[in-house]
């Protein structure tokens, strides 16, 4: 296959995968209404998983193929955009107010999740092994936790329940078979689309000579993070913070617990010494947007701030691209 072609196919790839994570979502979301479910509820769960659809499809294909630096190196850097990225520009269209509950449990959970991924790729530091592998069992470890997470959004959800039954915003609802068809068609174009970006990173990094985990952690990475971009910087306009916030640290949860986690049970995944300067820098933006809401305005993410998260990342990149 030519590189042209290639490239073209790694386009499309994205749109479809982003076009299917969309359609899923809306069919899910308009089935559940059907069955009975809360807005609430789905929000948590069918709209969060739909958001990381693309993140989940592309590490599952990465790992089933063997392509284990972009598996990793995705989720480390959907990680990275989510805070540097994407709160950046939410946070420059309009300014943060963080609600308690996001800075004291939700922003230390997603802490908690890059701690425990640390220890765990550091096999060579902690046992001295000769190689860092993210086992079968470090995996259900990882979805050990996401069930925990589960279990408390759902716990918000039921004490949300009690305080109110209004729906926030409208879901749109199709007749049975349309929703079912969405359903099926999104999840088409997940598969096809994540197939597509897997190929052509592959393809990408031997042609210019870089590792695969480069290209997961900066092509890869930006693309499958564009549905969190969506939902954060719609948000942003809307005013409606905690969404925009909410958003991208429940995605970073899943990436790591959920999303890791089902990689490494499908196949162990190696852990490459050099993605551990990307791993200190995951973990240090989700520190910096811990310490960003005690600066300045108290449990607000201000634009000067929201700029200096996109110089950040501006610099991480420059890095990464250096070191190849």
């Amino acid at each position: 296959m030519s590189l042209v072609l290639t490239l073209a196919l790694f386009v499309v790839g994205f749109m479809i995968l982003i076009k299917g994570a969309d359609l899923l979502v809306s069919g899910a979301s308009s089935l559940a209404t059907r069955l009975g479910v809360s807005a609430l509820v789905i929000g948590l769960t069918i709209v969060a998983f739909g958001t990381s659809a693309p993140e989940l499809i592309v590490n599952l294909l990465a790992s089933l193929s063997g392509k284990t630096d972009i598996a990793i190196g995705n989720v480390l850097g959907s990680n990275i955009v989510n805070i540097l990225i994407i709160l950046g520009v939410s946070a420059i269209i309009y300014p943060l107010s963080v609600g308690k509950g996001t800075v004291w449990k939700e922003i230390p959970f997603a802490m908690l999740a890059v701690v425990v991924l640390a220890f765990m790729a550091m096999d060579t530091l902690i046992d001295g092994a000769p190689a860092s592998v993210l086992s079968r069992g470090d995996g259900l470890v990882l979805i050990s936790f996401f069930i925990i997470f589960l279990y408390y959004i759902f716990g918000l959800a039921r004490a949300d329940a009690t305080k109110s039954e209004a729906v926030p915003e409208a879901i749109e609802q199709y007749p049975l078979g349309k929703s079912i068809g969405l359903i099926v068609v999104g999840l088409l174009g997940l598969v096809v689309g994540g197939k597509w970006i897997v190929d052509g990173a592959v393809t990408f990094a031997a042609a210019l000579g870089v590792s695969e985990a480069l290209i997961g952690l900066t092509i890869v990475a930006i693309g499958t993070s564009l549905p969190e971009l969506a939902t954060s910087v719609v948000a942003a306009r809307k005013k409606q913070v905690d969404i925009a916030v909410g958003n991208v640290v429940g995605s970073n949860i899943f990436n790591i617990f959920w999303i890791l986690g089902i990689s490494a049970v499908i196949a162990p995944l190696p852990f490459s010494p050099a993605l551990g300067i990307d791993l200190a820098v995951a973990l240090g933006a989700t520190l910096f947007l811990f310490s960003a809401l005690f600066i300045g305005i108290r449990h607000t993410f201000e634009r000067w701030q929201g700029w200096l998260f996109i110089a950040s990342y501006a610099a991480y990149i420059v890095y990464v691209l250096i070191r190849g």
